[in-house]
């Protein structure tokens, strides 16, 4: 249930912070937004032309923009309602095969040279079998990108589980809980990117390798 209301919550959260922004303006900003992160994660990633990619999660504007020499998958539970977004237009992106499904329901073993699962992972239903569902489809030497909200506050993280204090995110964790569900399951953490430092969260980016 909390999953669900996240879900609508989500759409609704999409639809109100897109009102006011043209396509024209909106989708070249985010295109650089993406550019910029590849590029302070360059000591850890590099992509290769005709690599395996997957962006799990990826909302109406993922990181699938900006990678145009690579072979895209993009996956996620909402894309039927994005597609009532004029900022989504999956025949602007024909490098990327776009599939209505949850990070979950992702069935596939090492295909994947690089994952990345930006703003999504503390959106999911059941975040074991996610992490489990992406570690699975890396290939060895593969790397999984994700980019958390962590609590700063360990009594904050409580009462936010409780209340919920963010009903956009049902899952509340700490950085160091966030890198065992990675180091748990054989990743080797290769950089933690802090994004945007904040009062209550700071929102990194996490660089995982699975080992060969």
């Amino acid at each position: 249930m909390r999953w669900r209301i996240a879900q609508q919550l989500e759409v609704k959260w999409w639809q109100n912070y897109l009102r006011d922004k043209s396509p024209e303006t909106y989708l070249p900003w985010k295109k650089a937004y993406w550019e910029k992160l590849l590029q302070e994660l360059s000591p850890s990633i590099t992509l290769a032309n005709g690599m395996q990619v997957l962006d799990a999660g990826c909302g109406p504007a993922g990181i699938f923009m900006a990678l145009e020499h690579q072979q895209v998958t993009a996956v996620d539970p909402l894309l039927e309602a994005y597609r009532t977004m004029p900022h989504f237009n999956p025949a602007a992106y024909p490098h990327v095969h776009f599939q209505a499904l949850s990070i979950e329901a992702i069935k596939e073993e090492s295909r994947y040279d690089v994952i990345f699962c930006l703003n999504a992972i503390n959106h999911v239903a059941d975040i074991d079998l996610a992490y489990d569902q992406l570690v699975k489809a890396i290939k060895p030497g593969g790397l999984l990108v994700v980019s958390i909200d962590a609590h700063n506050h360990a009594f904050l993280k409580h009462i936010f589980r409780l209340l919920p204090g963010d009903a956009l995110h049902p899952h509340q964790y700490d950085l160091q809980e966030y890198a065992a569900f990675l180091e748990d399951r054989g990743l080797v953490i290769q950089q933690t990117l802090l994004k945007t430092p904040g009062k209550i969260f700071n929102y990194y980016v996490q660089v995982a390798m699975k080992p060969a």
